[in-house]
């Protein structure tokens, strides 16, 4: 088992930056691949990015790009997730999610564990 548990939401303007941290406890041991959700009111939870167990490969979804960075410290067993230049579209509620192997899912269903979630408003 590996729980998760983000933290770092808030408020933040439009143009505003923030920092989410997803910390990991468990069976951390094994190598999971970690990616970043979220869910909108209404709306479906959509992949953000992923990122590889060694760091090496990361994956971001086109509405993101260049805007958030995804990283992570495995002696911290933290997964980070930068998001610079927020605008209101990007408010929703953040999680952070766990899949064992190599592949970078960004479909909901691969994964295997999931944080309860940090809510982050983007004010216009």
């Amino acid at each position: 088992q590996v729980q998760l548990v983000e933290s770092g939401g808030g408020l933040v303007q439009a143009g505003g930056s923030l920092r989410l941290s997803c910390a990991a406890s468990g069976r951390t041991s094994s190598s999971y691949a970690m990616g970043w959700f979220r869910q909108a009111p209404g709306k479906e939870r959509e992949f953000v990015a992923a990122i590889s167990w060694s760091g090496g490969s990361t994956y971001y979804a086109d509405s993101v790009k260049g805007r958030f960075t995804i990283s992570r410290d495995n002696a911290k067993n933290t997964v980070y997730l930068q998001m610079n230049s927020l605008k209101p579209e990007d408010t929703a509620v953040y999680y952070c999610a766990a899949v064992r192997g190599g592949l970078l899912p960004d479909s909901r269903y691969e994964y295997d564990y999931w944080g309860q979630g940090t809510q982050v408003t983007v004010s216009s």
